[in-house]
């Protein structure tokens, strides 16, 4: 009997995270591509036409399709009769793969995970440890899904416990109306029903790495209650008119995949996790024959978009020039292409800006009728100047919005999905504006930008304050000067019949 080395299990998933790093599953950008030819949404069809864009330029570029290069899960089916040959656990063998892929020179991933989550939250600085799950399986070969997951998408998983008599459509659809846009849309609903709390979670997750096959299933009709159940979830969701990047559209989800398994009888557990419009996972098996080969996907899957034609209407601004007249004039929904000057901050250089601006200090950057995006880049490689640098969840920065524009006269927030009802009310205040750039083309994002040079905060690595030089960075605009907000409105003109009613599930 052949055996597992240790070796070939790190090489191939040192690989695997390489590979879903720049190559969406072929399936996801079949459906998306699809979704984007039957939009009827302009803001949506233009989002979905960046994605599959830049989906295409990271595959031919083999750079991370998105800034964030996700946490790493892998999911390990060890047959019964296979032999590894293993000198250490396996959590340490999947740790040693994690590191060697986020650190290799031609390609690195951006390190987002923290350890000791309530209290310093240190970056590990590999982004390890990986979350590992190990299931023993009939036969002899290791069967292994490798997933990277986001903090925009992750953030929005859910878990309930509903009586047995509930529908379980009924409490997916009314949860994803409450998810907003920070998931980035469109995507894949993962939905694990029974078991217990961990176990429905579990399958959540899991279920993400199966094939997209709604269209398949939609034509042949389904042969039972969990295929049926797929297509009213995948109908509803789609009737609530969120849409790509939650600008209104008609689809919102590409496909909804539902494992279950036995429960109690007083209960009926249900996880929903959702992932976005990064979707990276690979499946491969080991027989000890050697390591993994994972072949690329063939370039023929992505359709030919000129981006030109979608931006012929776009409002170009001069971001060295802002003046209150300019941005009071901005409208939501509106395609702006931004040069100029730009600052980026996140979460921790926000929070460090408030603690100075209540100290009575003085900022290291002045802000003043100038703008900020929400951005933690990728590092760059060979001649980039920046590497993939697409847009974080904007609601994050909420807590320190009012603070920062009344200290410092900031005129402009970049970032992604919606804000919430006080810092729509602060940007209102203020007279600024909020847009958005489309989550999912980190990628492209990063072409638009010239020139970036750390000047602030140093010590906080991607968390940094940069200063770039944007030139034709395509935006949109979500929240104008007088509080008007795409993401509130955008989505009602969209919406159609079905969304909140249907057969019990």
């Amino acid at each position: 009997m052949r055996v597992v080395r240790e070796a070939d299990l790190v090489d191939s998933i040192a690989d695997a995270l390489q590979y879903i790093s720049h190559f969406h599953p072929p399936d996801f950008v079949r459906a998306l591509a699809d979704a984007w030819a039957r939009e009827e949404s302009e803001s949506a069809k233009a989002a979905m036409a960046q994605i599959l864009v830049n989906s295409r330029m990271a595959a031919i570029g083999r750079r991370p399709i998105c800034q964030d290069t996700g946490m790493v899960n892998v999911f390990l089916e060890i047959g019964v009769g296979a032999r590894l040959d293993l000198s250490r656990p396996l959590q340490e063998v999947v740790d040693d793969a994690v590191r060697r892929a986020w650190r290799l020179e031609t390609n690195p991933l951006r390190a987002s995970v923290v350890v000791d989550p309530i209290g310093a939250r240190r970056n590990s600085g590999d982004n390890t440890p990986a979350m590992v799950h190990v299931e023993m399986v009939a036969g002899d070969r290791v069967d292994v899904d490798v997933s990277a997951k986001g903090g925009g998408s992750e953030n929005k998983a859910k878990f309930a416990v509903l009586n047995p008599s509930a529908s379980v459509a009924d409490w997916v659809v009314s949860t994803v109306e409450t998810l907003g846009a920070g998931w980035c849309p469109p995507g894949i609903l993962g939905i694990g029903v029974g078991g217990s709390s961990d176990k429905a979670m579990l399958l959540a997750k899991k279920a993400l790495s199966e094939p997209i096959d709604l269209p398949q299933l939609r034509r042949r009709g389904p042969r039972e209650r969990t295929e049926a159940l797929r297509l009213e979830i995948a109908d509803r969701v789609n009737a609530l008119g969120i849409g790509a990047q939650g600008l209104g559209g008609i689809t919102t989800v590409l496909d909804v995949k539902i494992r279950t398994m036995p429960t109690h009888a007083a209960s009926l557990p249900v996880g929903l996790v959702p992932n976005c419009a990064a979707t990276r996972h690979v499946h491969f098996t080991l027989d000890g024959s050697g390591p993994a080969r994972l072949a690329p996907p063939d370039l023929a899957d992505w359709p030919q978009i000129l981006l030109d034609s979608a931006s012929a209407g776009a409002r170009r601004i001069d971001l060295d020039a802002l003046t209150e007249e300019t941005v009071a004039s901005l409208e939501p929904g509106e395609t702006l292409l931004l040069s100029g000057t730009l600052y980026t901050g996140r979460d921790a250089a926000h929070r460090r800006m408030v603690e100075i601006l209540d100290s009575g200090g003085e900022l290291p950057v002045d802000l003043a009728g100038r703008a900020i995006y929400y951005v933690g880049p990728v590092d760059a490689v060979g001649d980039e100047v920046i590497g993939p640098a697409g847009p974080t969840t904007a609601t994050r920065m909420d807590p320190f919005t009012d603070r920062v524009l009344a200290g410092t006269g900031l005129k402009l927030m970049i970032g992604k999905a919606e804000r919430g009802p006080e810092a729509v009310a602060a940007i209102a205040r203020h007279r600024a504006a909020y847009l958005i750039a489309v989550g999912g083309a980190a990628y492209l994002v990063s072409k638009a930008i010239r020139e970036a040079e750390p000047v602030a905060f140093h010590d906080l690595g991607m968390e940094a304050i940069y200063r770039l030089r944007v030139e034709d960075m395509p935006v949109t605009v979500a929240v104008d000067a007088r509080g008007s907000s795409i993401h509130a409105t955008g989505f009602r003109r969209w919406r159609r019949d079905g969304a909140v009613s249907g057969a019990p599930g």
